[in-house]
């Protein structure tokens, strides 16, 4: 059910596995701060960014990007104060060019004449990928670590070609 109808459940930290608390979830709203939810139980699957706000329907969330139908799973995306510094790499394992980014990128080929970005080590900061230019399509959520390949993450096949800094504007 949409527009906030039936079971509800609130959540205030990561929540892994919403499927003890309902089937489905198909609203959401978001009091404070920022999320990432995902299409699948423990942080898996497809993802997207949500900030404050009220999503009424999957309809809405869809049109806004969201390429799923029901949240199974969140994580609280915890205030960064200070700088953003990642790494990006053109293949896995930290092979190929490298780039160190401070700042958004919304076009990995533009920027550094990079084809792809298959791994890549934050160093500080939160940040979103994304799949194409322009901060479009699906979405990726990178917390400070080192991320080997993006492949062994279940993201084959996947090109990621713009990253976003989560600022606090959202907070």
């Amino acid at each position: 059910m949409g527009n906030f109808q039936g079971r509800h459940y609130e959540c205030m930290s990561d929540c892994s596995d919403m499927s003890s608390y309902m089937s489905r979830c198909q609203s959401c709203r978001v009091e404070s701060g920022c999320f990432m939810v995902y299409e699948r139980p423990n942080y898996m699957g497809m993802q997207f960014f949500m900030r404050r706000g009220e999503y009424h329907d999957m309809q809405r969330m869809m049109s806004m990007g969201m390429m799923f139908d029901s949240i199974r799973s969140c994580r609280m995306i915890p205030y960064h104060r200070g700088q953003f510094r990642m790494k990006i790499y053109e293949r896995d394992n930290f092979g190929g060019q490298s780039y160190e980014l401070m700042d958004d990128c919304d076009n990995i080929m533009d920027r550094y004449r990079m084809n792809d970005c298959q791994s890549c080590h934050v160093f500080d900061g939160h940040w979103l990928m994304y799949e194409q230019p322009n901060y479009r399509g699906r979405m990726m959520y990178m917390r400070p670590g080192e991320y080997r390949s993006f492949r062994d993450m279940g993201m084959s096949g996947m090109r990621w070609m713009s990253m976003r800094r989560i600022m606090d504007s959202c907070y």
